[in-house]
């Protein structure tokens, strides 16, 4: 193993045992740190050195090169790459890296943002963006999917076989609410100046049982959106 990953490792030990006394002192839940074993443990980081791209690949120290499909150019000075692995066993490889920032010109529009159910979201504007309600679109296919995994016998390549396709629609949802949020910020972050939304209280909305598939199937699309607003604004 190389040496800058595992001491990542204990960089990410320390930043969970301080979130866990912040928690503590503030008097929220704290949630005690959990070990993660081999088993569990979905991503290592090269801090520094170990990395190499080439044009054959990914060249990783102690691994060997690795065939890579790149999803775009890669611009600026490279810091770190973390290796991930997602829940249908593909891996990805993402580099941080140092660039310019490159400011869009000066917009005075504004625009206040309301989410819902109906609709995704609406606008001051009085212009909607529709709800594209991507697990209601799936669900009686996993529905499928997951009585046919109840129904395999435990350890059996067959019930692998079974787990990796419910796994693969929950994948094939979360990629298209990831893919609909940026894009639906990017559209804003092009035509308006200033984005104000309302306060919302998730965790306390989701008590409400008539409404918790819903909001679960548009809660992800929401927070998405926001944490996508606030890196195209920074």
């Amino acid at each position: 193993m190389y040496a800058q990953i595992l001491q990542n490792v204990q960089a990410r030990v320390d930043l969970a045992f301080r979130a866990f006394f912040r928690r503590v002192k503030a008097g929220e839940q704290a949630g005690y740190p959990r070990f993660r074993g081999y088993g569990w443990y979905d991503s290592f980081t090269f801090t520094q050195f170990g990395f190499k791209l080439r044009e054959d690949g990914l060249y990783l120290s102690r691994i060997g090169a690795v065939k890579i499909v790149p999803h775009r150019p890669i611009e600026g000075r490279i810091k770190t790459l973390t290796l991930r692995r997602e829940g249908v066993g593909n891996w990805y490889a993402c580099f941080a890296r140092e660039v310019e920032p490159q400011p869009l010109p000066f917009n005075d529009r504004a625009v206040g943002i309301d989410v819902g159910l109906e609709s995704f979201a609406t606008l001051s504007s009085r212009v909607k963006i529709g709800n594209p309600r991507f697990f209601r679109r799936d669900e009686h296919e996993l529905a499928r999917a997951q009585r046919r995994l109840s129904k395999a016998e435990k350890g059996t390549p067959e019930r692998a076989r079974r787990l990796k396709a419910v796994q693969q629609i929950h994948q094939r949802i979360a990629n298209r609410r990831r893919d609909f949020a940026h894009q639906v910020s990017r559209e804003l972050v092009n035509h308006f100046g200033l984005l104000a939304f309302e306060k919302l209280n998730g965790r306390g909305m989701l008590q409400n049982h008539c409404l918790a598939k819903s909001l679960q199937d548009v809660l992800p699309l929401w927070n998405t959106a926001r944490e996508a607003l606030v890196g195209s604004n920074s």
